[in-house]
C-alpha cells in the first residue's frame, strides 16, 4: 500500500516529461514501449529500495540451506 500519491505523481510527471521530448511518436507501439521501459526502470527501483528486510537477514532466520535455480530452465 502506498502512504502517498508522491511517488506515482513523479513518474507521471517524469512519463510526460519523456514524451513531450520525443515530440511526436510513429505509431502507438513506440508510445507503449517508452512508457513500459520507464514502468520497468521504476519498478526495478521500487524493488530494490523498497526492500523491508534484507535477503541476508531472511537467510539467517531460516533453517535449510539456499536453494539456487538455474538461469536457464531445461
Amino acid at each position: 500500500q502506498i502512504h502517498s500519491t508522491n511517488p506515482l505523481e513523479r513518474l507521471n510527471a517524469e512519463i510526460k516529461r519523456r514524451t513531450d521530448v520525443v515530440g511526436i511518436f510513429p505509431n502507438d507501439a513506440a508510445i507503449t514501449r517508452l512508457v513500459g521501459a520507464m514502468m520497468l526502470e521504476q519498478n526495478d527501483e521500487w524493488s530494490l529500495q523498497r526492500r523491508y528486510m534484507q535477503l541476508e537477514g531472511l537467510q539467517a532466520l531460516s533453517d535449510t540451506p539456499p536453494t539456487r535455480l538455474p538461469a536457464v530452465a531445461r
